[in-house]
């Protein structure tokens, strides 16, 4: 597939390609939007190195005047970072950036998109969308783009399950629903992004990066086409109890109902006011996840690209 015109290389990420050394896709939304500054530069800097670390090269993403950027440097880290007018970039912002020549942080979904344009086909993320809770409990109308792109788009998607904020079983039945494999990393459970268990049993197990590289293979041979989210728990010693992350949870979801807040707000609002109601626990959990997802990405981009 010829290059789009769009995207721009890094030397480092370019040598990579041609070289057929693996590489590991991150995200820049939690950059941008995900964390305060200087934690945010610190976070990116610490997930860049753990990849390297593992065997493989980082590939941060995130456009820059318009254009797809894969990897990132230092400076670019450090403006993604402190800018104030960062879009949030997932499927449906791409041509509004590309033609406003907008600076953007690219989503779950939009990571993807850039990483298959690339030829990337591992990413390591913290969790990913899914589907709303509703304080009352019914059905919600609330999807993130990251359920859909998941089903089209060939990428592996390493993270802890989906955002605990979210309604994990109708997250994990829109996924059965539309194809998507879900593999449990060294877990029969899907994980609860904070926690390490959330009671859904999964119908696929790896143990070893060999076995997710294997798994992907066969899916994208078969010509099935779409992606695999393979769910990592978090680490043991971060992780929190999920009784009280669900206390804290519940209590943000009926706060943000009561104070109208929706769409692409609501989000942010959940993560932050939980991360207040546990002092913190549940923001150093987050952490500790993202880099672990990223050294496991790396081990799988490895293992993907010795065949």
């Amino acid at each position: 597939m010829p290059t789009p015109p769009f995207l721009v290389f890094h030397p480092t990420v370019h040598a990579a390609l041609d070289a057929g050394r693996p590489l590991v896709a991150l995200e820049s939304a939690v950059i941008s939007h995900g964390l305060p500054w200087p934690d945010n530069l610190a976070l990116a800097r610490r997930l860049e190195a753990t990849v390297r670390a593992a065997g493989a090269e980082p590939a941060t993403i995130a456009l820059l005047d318009g254009k797809v950027h894969i990897g990132l440097s230092e400076a670019q880290l450090e403006h993604l970072a402190t800018a104030k007018s960062v879009l949030k970039v997932s499927r449906r912002d791409f041509p509004v950036a590309f033609a406003q020549r907008r600076d953007g942080a690219t989503t779950v979904a939009g990571t993807m998109i850039a990483a298959h344009w690339a030829g990337i086909r591992v990413f390591a993320t913290g969790g990913i969308g899914g589907v709303h809770r509703t304080a009352g409990g019914g059905p919600s109308t609330d999807i993130s783009a990251d359920l859909p792109e998941l089903a089209r788009t060939p990428v592996i998607v390493v993270c802890a399950g989906a955002k605990a904020i979210l309604d994990l079983p109708a997250t994990l039945e829109w996924l059965e629903t539309h194809g998507v494999p879900v593999v449990g990393y060294q877990t029969d459970e899907f994980p609860a992004f904070y926690s390490r268990s959330s009671g859904l049993k999964l119908e696929a197990r790896a143990d070893s990066p060999t076995e997710v590289a294997a798994l992907a293979r066969a899916l994208w041979d078969s010509g099935l086409g779409g992606g695999m989210l393979v769910c990592v728990p978090c680490p043991a010693e971060a992780a929190q109890p999920a009784d009280e992350m669900e206390r804290a949870i519940a209590a943000a979801v009926q706060e943000a109902e009561e104070r109208g807040i929706r769409g692409k707000d609501l989000t942010p609002f959940l993560l932050a006011r939980v991360a207040e109601l546990t002092h913190g626990e549940s923001k150093a959990a987050n952490l500790a996840l993202l880099q672990n997802n990223a050294h496991v990405a790396a081990q799988i981009a490895i293992a993907l690209a010795a065949n």
